[in-house]
């Protein structure tokens, strides 16, 4: 019997993790908001130090009170401190990068391919991930949609130079290979609230001293509410939101929870829409709907339902 099977995905989600998914591209489409706060205040390599440093600590408060158990392992800590890397500090450094040359919008949209390079690499090295052509087909028209929704004018970035763009496809292959390495938690059976821990501990690692290096200490004069914002953005949309994603990465696998970030440009636009009073426009409604229908066709019920009978 394969040892792995009591841990084995389910590649077609059910309405938990479904439910689990959008709540995590909610939280991570409001962090737009607090980061609107504090850019201005805080040089972008100490926000995403400070970030990863509060999630640690939160995370590890959370560990100690709840008296979960934390394995002193080598090989176990090393993978935390890889996860970091791959997770957090090569993508948050090339999009820091790449975001100072590219449009946000831009950006985003191939920050969009990662669930194309998570079903390639998953493909590669995970024997129960293989890609299907309808999921490859549910990526595309999804990517599609990322870029109808934000603009297809902003999709023609080569004035905007090679090497950022490049830079931000490094970013959605860092995070490929995250989702795929990071299977192996559930496997090892390590708690998520565990994971995420010594994930952004790893984060923290490497990015508190490179802040510290390039940018110094903050500056005294930063108004309480952008450390609130800081405190939030780190607790909530860093912390709690990590443990949400390796629930999700341990149940239904690392192409499914690459779909977020599909979602969260949605999730942005409709909180922006809901709170801020920003237009939404038919060509924002029709990627959603080109997004929705390349997530219907990764999931493939809605497809098989309406396919007719042999």
């Amino acid at each position: 019997m394969n040892a792995t099977a009591p841990h084995a995905i389910s590649a077609r989600m059910g309405a938990a993790d479904w439910g689990q998914l959008l709540l995590l591209s909610l939280i991570w489409g409001g962090s737009f908001f607090l980061i609107g706060v504090i850019v201005g205040h805080l040089p972008v390599l100490s926000i995403v130090a400070i970030r990863v440093a509060v999630a640690a600590l939160v995370l590890w408060a959370i560990v100690l009170a709840t008296g979960r158990h934390v394995l002193r392992d080598a090989g176990l800590w090393g993978a935390f401190l890889v996860m970091g890397v791959l997770n957090n500090a090569i993508p948050f450094g090339l999009i820091v990068w790449a975001q100072t040359s590219i449009p946000a919008g831009l950006a985003s949209i191939l920050n969009a391919t990662t669930p194309l390079f998570t079903v390639l690499v998953s493909t590669l090295v995970l024997s129960d991930e293989r890609a299907s052509l309808m999921r490859l087909a549910g990526v595309a028209t999804g990517l599609g949609g990322v870029a109808v929704m934000i603009g297809l004018d902003r999709v023609s970035g080569m004035d905007h130079g090679i090497l950022p763009q490049v830079a931000m496809l490094g970013a959605a292959i860092s995070y490929a290979c995250a989702a795929a390495f990071g299977r192996q938690f559930r496997r090892r059976g390590i708690d998520p609230v565990v994971t995420a821990a010594g994930m952004v501990t790893g984060s923290s690692v490497v990015l508190l001293p490179l802040a510290l290096m390039v940018d110094g200490m903050p500056p005294a004069d930063v108004p309480g509410r952008v450390w609130l914002s800081v405190l939030v953005l780190g607790a909530l949309c860093t912390g709690l939101a990590y443990v949400l994603f390796f629930r999700i990465l341990g149940r239904a696998g690392a192409t499914n929870i690459s779909l977020v970030t599909f979602l969260v440009p949605v999730s942005a636009i409709l909180l922006a829409w809901l709170f801020l009073g920003e237009s939404l426009g038919t060509v924002q409604v029709l990627g959603m709907a080109v997004i929705g229908l390349g997530l219907a066709m990764i999931d493939g019920r809605l497809i098989t339902r309406a396919a007719p009978p042999a």
